[in-house]
Parts: structure tokens; C-alpha cells; sequence
């Protein structure tokens, strides 16, 4: 049976739980992990006070946490290996610093989803908020490696500052899609919002839908085709049972070159 972590008391204030780690809790009792301590305002408390605590993770290190968890944040974060898996709403920095296993959502996401990631997948089956896979205030990369995949809706500024990896979303997203990117892959299946791309070094921002998103200024037609490397990902997110378009992989898509403020050499994909 998996450590199942249950909350039994709601909090109005926000509950930090980046002290509930794997490499911690495989070797521990249900009961030692009740009387770890997290952060709830500006006190520590046992987590046993909010939540219940049930069976273990040292054979199969899986972490199942259950319930409305909405004002809990920092599930997951520096996760290395195993599972996690959050049945219900779960609150900001899921999976943040994240450098390998697995985290799987069913239910919505806060901000700072997977920010700066390092490694691994996180998948949510359902909407993420603003600043998924991004760099923190102050920082000079957001993710590295790894993947988030999303089934429904994004927020704002996905992709900040991203090196490395994937980010793909099923439905649409906010503005500024791929801001500052590196390097690095953004799919977009919905309706895109604005400013995608803006300031991007190099990298790839895909705007997969049926709708013809504004393109900035600063970017430039270069050709119409079906990329070879997008087929692939698109194959592989289909194996992964990921919301594809079955129209999406023999399409062509226009190739804008930009964003010519920076070094010019990211790219905007759109269905012709």
C-alpha cells in the first residue's frame, strides 16, 4: 500500500510541505511522517494536525496525497525518484526543482507549476495556472530538463526563461508563451494568448490549433512544412495518452524565424 497522506482539516492559510520528501519518507513509519513538520504561516506545525497518514512508500516509493488541496504547496519539490500522485486540486510549486519520477494530477494546478525543473514528468489532468516550468524571480534559467504535460488550460508566461525540455498543454493558454526561452520545446493545442515567444533565444513554441494566432512583429516567414522532429513528439504524446489532434500529425505548419530583438534563431509553428 502506498503512503497515502489524506487531509482531514482545511487551512485558510497556505500548508508548505517541501519537508515531506521521498528520499525522507520511504524509510519512515506512517507515524513518523504525521509528526514531520511543516510550514504553515509564519509557525511549524506537525502534519499530522492537518492531515491523516496511512501505509508506506518504502517498497514501491509511491506518495498519494487525497483531498482538496488547494492551499498546500510544495508537493513534490526536488523530487528524484518515484511517484506521486495528487487526487484532487493542489496549490502552488508542485514538482518545483524537480529532478526525477513522476507526478500525476487529477484535478487543477496552482502557479509556478514544475518551476525550474531539473528532471522528470508531470503530468495534469486537468488546468495549471500562471508560470509553469519558469524561472523564479531573480534567476537565470527556468527549466532544464523533463516534462510537463497538461490535458487542459494554461496560465501566463509558460515556458520563462526555459533551457531545456517539454511543455505541452491540451486546451489554450495565457500570454507570453515561451517569454525569454533559451532553448527547449512549448506545444500549445488550444487557442494561444499574445506575445508568444517574445524575447525567445532559440527553442521551439508550436501553436497547434485551429485558430491563426497575432505574430509579433520581430518574427519572419520562413517556409511551410511538416517537421520531422514535431511528428515524433506528437507520436510520442499520443503513446502517453496525451489529448492529441488527429489532424495534427499530417498537417503543415508555417514556420515564423525570431525573435530577431534577441539572436533570431527560436521558432513559431502554426497550422497552414
Amino acid at each position: 500500500m502506498p503512503l497515502t497522506i489524506a487531509i482531514h482539516t482545511p487551512s485558510s492559510i497556505p500548508l508548505e510541505v517541501d519537508s515531506i520528501r521521498m528520499e525522507n519518507v520511504r524509510t519512515q513509519s506512517a507515524e513518523e511522517v504525521q509528526a514531520t513538520l511543516i510550514q504553515r504561516g509564519n509557525k511549524q506545525v506537525p502534519l499530522g494536525e492537518f492531515f491523516s497518514v496511512t501505509g508506506s512508500a518504502r517498497e514501491d516509493e509511491a506518495m498519494v496525497w487525497q483531498g482538496d488541496c488547494t492551499k498546500v504547496k510544495l508537493i513534490g519539490t526536488g523530487l528524484t525518484s518515484g511517484k506521486i500522485l495528487v487526487e484532487g486540486n493542489v496549490g502552488m510549486h508542485l514538482g518545483a526543482e524537480m529532478r526525477g519520477g513522476e507526478i500525476t494530477v487529477r484535478g487543477n494546478v496552482g502557479d509556478w507549476l514544475g518551476a525550474e525543473l531539473h528532471g522528470g514528468r508531470i503530468r495534469v489532468h486537468g488546468n495549471a495556472g500562471h508560470m509553469i516550468g519558469a524561472v523564479y524571480r531573480g534567476g537565470h534559467k527556468g527549466m532544464t530538463s523533463g516534462e510537463i504535460l497538461i490535458d487542459g488550460d494554461a496560465g501566463n508566461e509558460m515556458g520563462n526563461s526555459m533551457r531545456r525540455g517539454l511543455i505541452a498543454v491540451g486546451g489554450k493558454c495565457g500570454d507570453f508563451a515561451g517569454v525569454n526561452m533559451i532553448a527547449g520545446s512549448v506545444l500549445v493545442f488550444g487557442e494561444p494568448g499574445i506575445r508568444c515567444g517574445a524575447g525567445m533565444k532559440r527553442g521551439t513554441v508550436g501553436l497547434l490549433g485551429a485558430l491563426s494566432p497575432d505574430i509579433l512583429p520581430t518574427f519572419r516567414y520562413a517556409c511551410t512544412s511538416q517537421p520531422t522532429f514535431l511528428r515524433v513528439y506528437l507520436k510520442y504524446l499520443t503513446q502517453l495518452g496525451f489529448p492529441v489532434p488527429a489532424d495534427a500529425l499530417n498537417a503543415s505548419y508555417h514556420r515564423y524565424c525570431g525573435d530577431f530583438l534577441e539572436l533570431g534563431k527560436g521558432e513559431l509553428l502554426t497550422k497552414a
